[in-house]
């Protein structure tokens, strides 16, 4: 009997001491757990960011969505809807948006839509679109909108979008790629000339690198009307383009002639002397050639 107490209370001894053991050994590895649970927390995590990365390589290298054929989302912009695009692109310009919402812009606007109608080419719609790209244009690069709307009629009379001349020169104010369409303007004034807003915003920002040209100091001057749309004709020295000297003149007579809300009765050098309004955006990212 005694046998068996002792063998029973040796057995209870060493179920207590096992007992205390596993929870020793327990409290071990529940303070290890504690110890390493931040390590393995950035472990999943990094796990978990690089099965998320391959997910994405995976979708953007099989999925082609509806829309991967056409421009960027600011090219489909200015293409159908050109008014918008204009104002979206300078909301984070406070002088220009202030201008767009004055009365100064809508008088302006108002009278170079009114000339544009007067030719009958276009429809209202898009004869309000011209007016607010070019007016916006004169503002920013400090050209008077009557020397643009002289150089759209002289260039392109009928106001074709896709026109294209015989050397390639595309769009209303006929720019011509091979010189002007370039990354260092491109990222800026957009890549479709056919498109009305980036033409006559190429178109606007040419005139303004010959009427105010930099010198090499930095410093900018000011060109007399014929030497600076001699220029915007590529008629330097008059060999590619027969009786191009003549350039300046038809554009002039077209204002005379067409500019009738524009000028509103003054004439063609008053007109076109002084700048609408001096540019307030900063000059272009190259000098006039």
């Amino acid at each position: 009997m005694e046998g068996d107490v002792s063998a029973s209370e040796r057995r209870t001894h060493h179920e207590r001491r096992e007992h205390r053991d596993a929870g020793r050994d327990g409290e071990r590895r529940g303070a290890r757990a504690e110890r390493t649970s931040p390590l393995v927390y950035v472990l999943r995590s990094l796990a978990l960011i690089c099965v998320l990365l391959i997910i994405i390589l995976f979708a953007l290298r099989h999925t082609r969505p509806v829309y991967a054929t056409r421009g960027t989302l600011g090219q489909e912009l200015r293409k159908h809807a050109p008014i918008a695009a204009a104002v979206l692109a300078s909301a984070d310009s406070a002088p220009l948006a202030r201008f767009l919402a004055s009365e100064k812009f809508r008088d302006e606007k108002r009278n170079f839509f009114e000339d544009v109608m007067r030719t009958k080419q276009v429809d209202s719609a898009r004869a309000d679109s011209i007016a607010t790209f070019a007016v916006r244009e004169a503002y920013t690069r400090g050209i008077s909108p009557a020397i643009i709307f002289g150089v759209m009629l002289t260039e392109n009379a009928r106001f074709i979008s896709g026109a294209m001349s015989n050397v390639g020169a595309v769009g209303l104010m006929q720019v011509y790629p091979k010189v002007w369409l370039k990354k260092e303007f491109s990222d800026s004034l957009g890549a479709d000339l056919a498109s009305d807003s980036t033409n006559v915003r190429y178109g606007v920002f040419i005139l303004s690198r010959y009427f105010n040209p930099r010198s090499k100091s930095g410093e900018t001057h000011t060109r007399d009307y014929r030497t600076a749309l001699l220029r915007y004709n590529g008629c330097v020295n008059g060999t590619n383009t027969p009786h191009c000297k003549n350039y300046p003149d038809k554009v002039k007579q077209f204002v005379e002639a067409s500019a009738k809300s524009i000028c509103d009765g003054r004439s063609f050098y008053d007109c076109i002397a002084k700048p609408f309004i001096d540019g307030l955006m900063g000059e272009g990212s190259s000098a006039a050639k």
